[in-house]
């Protein structure tokens, strides 16, 4: 009889270890520390990498400039022709060569809601409730051999996303977000890895994979990173 319960209080004790941290909240306050902590991601004003972006065996340079909260601006440079994908706080515009024009181009509102949280420095999960944002604690789910927390972000307009975060390092390993392309209903899949932290603390993936709806799949990765570097705003808006 003593036998037996003590194996129940085990049971009992286990099971209080096993729920216990994981709420939405414990999960991303340790993903937060493990990228830099609150105090360091408050003091980055911008972030400028430059890196590499291979599609379908083709490298081309690429650099990605944010402004946190107001500007994200991407550009790829495929022998010579610019592809160019900038935010604002409150619209987004592209210039694609590729698609049969030199002109910018505003994107779709539902594209730009679905993008916007490039914006932010630390990502959604990053003070979270300021943004507009919610978040659910989905359980666990297996991304390639890691046990992954998943949490489901949600905004406004329909914009969803699902991060999953590696338990052991507390790094986002995977993101999907669900997305409408011409009336279309898809997923992008993004992975990231190799996590490094750069000379101010915080720590980014260097190399990431996005996977399109209709398998198109390209890769980039980092070669140089400049946090609170100077950025002039009037790059993030739209020509005219």
């Amino acid at each position: 009889m003593r036998s037996l319960k003590l194996s129940l209080l085990f049971l009992a004790l286990s099971f209080g270890a096993i729920t216990h941290a994981q709420t939405a909240d414990e999960v991303i306050n340790k993903h937060i520390d493990a990228i830099g902590g609150k105090e360091k991601i408050k003091g980055i004003n911008s972030i400028a990498t430059e890196g590499v972006i291979s599609v379908m065996g083709n490298e081309a340079p690429v650099t990605i400039t944010i402004l946190n909260g107001k500007g994200f601006k991407s550009e790829v440079d495929f022998n010579g022709q610019k592809i160019v994908q900038a935010l604002t706080d409150k619209e987004g515009w592209s210039i694609n060569p590729m698609a049969g024009s030199s002109d910018a181009q505003k994107i779709p509102d539902e594209q730009y809601q679905a993008s916007k949280d490039q914006l932010f420095v630390g990502g959604p999960l990053f003070d979270y409730a300021s943004k507009g944002y919610k978040v659910n604690l989905a359980g666990r789910d297996t991304v390639g051999n890691v046990n992954a927390y998943k949490l489901t972000v949600s905004g406004g307009d329909n914009n969803t996303a699902t991060y999953y975060i590696d338990p052991n390092t507390y790094y986002i390993v995977k993101m999907v977000r669900n997305i409408n392309m011409n009336g279309q209903e898809g997923e992008i899949a993004t992975t990231f890895s190799d996590y490094k932290k750069t000379d101010y603390g915080y720590v980014i993936p260097y190399s990431t994979e996005i996977t399109m709806p209709q398998g198109f799949t390209l890769s980039s990765t980092v070669k140089k990173v400049d946090i609170n570097k100077e950025v002039d705003p009037k790059i993030f808006e739209m020509p005219k």
